[in-house]
């Protein structure tokens, strides 16, 4: 199991507090974002990052994000490039691909056209840097990239299997009922859980999105072990959005027992 977690679980933290964190969940790996309150790491140079992740041993699965990819633009192309330097610089794998997800690109013509230019352009940026490109599919209605079979038409229309791999998120899989499995094409799996018992399918958003225990309600453990089984072996990053999680004082604790959670549900499944 190589368990990742991804900074939006713990945004409150400065980028060596949140490598310390993970050091301390046994975590293998992080995945840093530049959307937050904070600049990416803080402004701090590709070698004191470097020698933070050296000490703890952890590695840097991906940086996120680009928004939205899928409305390609020469700002977004300018993003692109930037994001793809800063991945090299600071030793990530990864940079992630977010879709455009405010009810509009919604046509299926128009959906499929738009993502192809985009996976087209960004394909030789990625080959020639060496990163891959990970695409996240949202699974809300408002997206306009729901599934992650249309993501793989997409990246196979444009002979990208080497360049992109898409995110296997146990929410937006959930959210956008799909039953397919892609562990080949899968370069890390999100996991949250939701286990309020009111919402609806249709209402759950970002918010709802907390650890993974008993209470889950998206299949999460089942999820997994069904990537597990066709032989996926990428890490697994939890991504917490719930504001009751951010502003937790044990969040070590709880990300420990999430883990242990779907570590033993897995062993015993």
């Amino acid at each position: 199991m190589h368990f990742s977690i991804n900074h939006m679980t713990a945004p409150n933290l400065e980028w060596l507090d949140f490598l310390k964190l993970a050091d301390e969940v046994g975590a293998e790996g992080v995945e840093f974002r530049n959307d937050l309150s904070t600049p990416l790491f803080s402004g701090n140079p590709p070698e004191t990052v470097a020698a933070a992740l050296k000490k703890t041993g952890l590695r840097c699965f991906g940086l996120s994000q680009v928004y939205p990819f899928n409305s390609y633009s020469d700002e977004i192309s300018l993003a692109v490039k930037s994001l793809i330097e800063s991945a090299k610089a600071y030793g990530a794998q990864s940079i992630s691909l977010i879709p455009r997800n405010d009810g509009t690109g919604k046509g299926t013509r128009e959906r499929q056209t738009n993502l192809r230019l985009a996976l087209r352009e960004i394909k030789p940026m990625l080959e020639e840097a060496g990163i891959i490109g990970l695409v996240e599919p949202l699974g809300f209605e408002r997206s306009s990239l729901r599934t992650k079979e249309e993501a793989l038409n997409g990246i196979e229309g444009v002979g990208g299997a080497n360049e992109f791999k898409i995110v296997h998120d146990t929410f937006h899989h959930h959210l956008a009922q799909e039953t397919s499995f892609f562990a080949e094409h899968t370069g890390i799996i999100h996991i949250s859980g939701v286990v309020n018992p009111t919402v609806s399918i249709n209402e759950m958003e970002d918010e709802h999105r907390v650890m993974v225990d008993c209470k889950d309600r998206l299949g999460t453990v089942e999820q997994i072990k069904s990537l597990l089984e066709l032989g996926y072996g990428g890490p697994i990053s939890m991504e917490c959005f719930s504001p009751e999680i951010h502003k937790s004082s044990c969040i070590a604790e709880m990300l420990q027992s999430s883990f242990s959670f779907v570590t033993d549900r897995l062993v015993y499944a």
